[in-house]
């Protein structure tokens, strides 16, 4: 069961990273312009959705031509996507995640989180410091050897790089 969960685990990073949201040069330039744009960052993000629940992954992508911060949080067996505007930093609402995909997704990343030692915020932060210049988009946890860790996307102008950092 929980090769499984790992699998899902990775499945789910593979396919955010892999999306045609950024499989496109110009979809991809947008959303780092508009994430170097934004008055709140991943981090501020992760902490805001912390009154919902337990932060589990989060990223930045662009919905309907804007700019969106969703934080995916768990308290208990119940998960919700936490919507964060990206001007204020406060939550703007808050949909139950409770079926499908996005429900599977949920529960893989927070069994992984439930073997962190870190959270989401605290380990982002240290990646943050040692890539200086660079805003995060996404934070998602994955197994890698058995160890939880953050696989975390960051952007600098036309630069993107994905950092995995543990979590224990």
């Amino acid at each position: 069961m929980r090769k499984v969960a790992s699998v899902m685990g990775l499945l789910i990073v593979w396919l955010v990273v892999n999306s045609g949201l950024w499989s496109q040069d110009k979809d991809r330039a947008k959303l780092s312009k508009a994430v170097a744009e934004a008055k709140v960052s991943l981090e501020q993000g992760l902490s805001a959705s912390a009154q919902v629940g337990k932060p589990i992954s989060a990223k930045f992508e662009i919905e309907d031509g804007e700019l969106q911060l969703s934080v995916y949080t768990a308290k208990g067996d119940t998960f919700s996507e936490v919507v964060v505007d990206t001007n204020t930093g406060k939550v703007a609402r808050t949909e139950p995640t409770t079926s499908g995909g996005d429900f599977n997704a949920a529960k893989a990343q927070s069994e992984v989180m439930s073997k962190a030692k870190q959270s989401l915020r605290t380990t982002l932060g240290k990646v943050l410091k040692g890539n200086p210049g660079f805003r995060a988009v996404s934070v998602f946890p994955a197994l890698k050897d058995g160890h939880p860790v953050a696989e975390i996307t960051l952007t600098k102008g036309d630069e993107w790089k994905t950092v995995s950092e543990t979590l224990d």
